[in-house]
């Protein structure tokens, strides 16, 4: 099982960037996908979640009208468009796959770092 996420960088406050999150090892397809962020010295805060099919989608408030959680089945890879990036949303941000039902079924990627700043 992999997943493999890409896409950080350094930004400016206003700007926009596109993380992806490339998975394998798994039916991509079954699986509910989320997004995670950890700020320096702050837990990890679910930022947002997109079901399987890409039926429904649910964001943290802090991110709502400027993130955008979406995925591809075909190519078992999931994304997270932030537009209107904040120095507050610098963070590592992890990917992770979660099967309804089935805790122990629950994956997570190394991490991207997004650093906003000017």
């Amino acid at each position: 099982v992999q997943l493999v996420e890409s896409g950080g960088g350094l930004v400016q406050p206003g700007g926009s960037l596109r993380l992806s999150c490339a998975a394998s090892g798994f039916a991509f397809s079954r699986f509910h996908m989320r997004w995670h962020r950890q700020a320096p010295g702050k837990g990890r805060e679910l930022v947002a979640q997109i079901t399987s099919t890409g039926g429904s989608t649910t964001y943290a408030d802090s991110v709502k009208g400027r993130f955008t959680i979406s995925r591809d089945n075909a190519k078992n890879t999931v994304y997270l468009q932030m537009n209107n990036l904040k120095p507050e949303d610098t963070a590592v941000y992890y990917c992770n796959a979660m099967l309804a039902g089935f805790p122990a079924l629950n994956y997570w990627g190394q991490g991207t770092l997004v650093t906003v700043s000017e």
